[in-house]
């Protein structure tokens, strides 16, 4: 069946790398029906809100998105596909390709996935002034202090629940099943301040332990998150899978994607129950923004994942192939590879190799 997706391409350099993206799709000859509604400046520019109704329309009318990334226009139609569609589990991939500029010595091997919680934790965004709590006379479980003692100054609220924890858990759970049948280790990390933030974090390292016990084909332990962010410098090709509540994932996947090379070729792909949306980990780079040099490699994976999601997971596997045999040869590479290699160059070697 054909599947309807809806591109959303961003802002600044973003769209020079979305849309060779989009093309190397279409040489993979897949059922794709790409829709493209107005959003950002293009809404805008046609008298519409920056999220028209007919662009939620066809979204919600759509089997999967695919979006470049924002720096403030598109945000609003980033929010709905988040929190309006509840796309729960952030999975970010952190694969190294031979050819790619790791900082590790001995990168060869290292292929792990964090599955970051995506709708909870601080970004509920919650804040305000510190004396707004006096009516709840909380206190520091550590100094004993009132917490309105803590002022002139602000508050966030931290939110952890048990469905939140255990959907994305078991997210995290079958994708290591998935993983241990296509030859990876088949484990799975829970990772949290559990020591320190004891109901909270501690609450998401429980709910996962329970969740554990419905998978015992995959191995599970825990670590405290800074004993995790040691290790994966240190002992990065030890971890499979790492499931993460949602500001640590945030900040420690983009870690992770250093270490394979860099945000240029960190993909990411957004669960939830019934839709999914798929956008590369980096920004809109603005300071490259028409100079044609952008790394395309973050939102040709994302594409693969989200061919993978569709349905059609040998034009996934292709794709994906094509650009690990780029950077093997490794004459055609963009600038924060090494390379002189513009956004169009790389994307027509990856093409060569469909």
């Amino acid at each position: 069946m054909t599947k309807r997706v809806v591109i959303i391409e961003g802002e600044d350099a973003s769209p020079e790398a979305v849309r060779p993206t989009v093309d190397l799709v279409d040489r993979l000859q897949v059922e794709i029906e790409w829709v493209r509604p107005p959003v950002g400046e293009t809404a805008l520019a046609r008298g519409l809100a920056a999220f028209p109704d007919e662009a939620r329309a066809a979204i919600d009318e759509s089997d999967a998105t695919l979006f470049g990334a924002t720096s403030g226009k598109s945000v609003p139609a980033l929010l709905y596909l988040r929190w309006g569609r509840d796309t729960y589990a952030n999975v970010r991939p952190s694969r190294f390709f031979p050819g790619c500029q790791s900082p590790l010595r001995e990168p060869e091997g290292l292929d792990l996935v964090i599955v970051r919680e995506n709708i909870e934790d601080l970004y509920i965004a919650a804040e305000g002034d510190v004396a707004d709590l006096a009516p709840l006379g909380l206190t520091s479980r550590f100094s004993g202090k009132p917490v309105v003692e803590f002022q002139p100054g602000k508050y966030a609220i931290k939110v952890i629940t048990e469905k939140g924890t255990e959907r994305v858990a078991r997210h995290a759970f079958e994708l290591a099943q998935r993983r241990k049948k296509q030859g990876h280790p088949g484990r799975l990390t829970c990772t949290s301040k559990y020591n320190v933030l004891s109901q909270t974090d501690g609450l998401f390292r429980d709910v996962t332990e329970r969740v554990a016990a419905d998978y015992p084909d995959v191995a599970f332990d825990t670590l405290i998150v800074d004993d995790f962010a040691h290790k994966l410098v240190k002992h990065s090709k030890a971890f499979d899978v790492i499931v993460i509540p949602n500001l640590y994932g945030d900040i420690l996947s983009d870690a992770a994607a250093g270490l394979v090379g860099g945000l240029g070729v960190a993909p990411s792909g957004c669960y939830g129950a019934d839709y999914a949306y798929f956008e590369s980990v980096h920004g809109t780079a603005p300071d490259i923004a028409g100079k044609n040099i952008i790394n395309p490699t973050a939102t040709i994976l994302s594409a693969a994942m989200m061919l993978d999601y569709l349905g059609f997971s040998e034009a996934a596997g292709t794709l994906e192939r094509a650009v690990a045999e780029t950077y093997a040869e490794g004459s055609v590479k963009t600038p924060d590879q090494g390379g002189t290699a513009s956004t169009i160059e790389f994307c027509a070697a990856v093409a060569s190799r469909l």
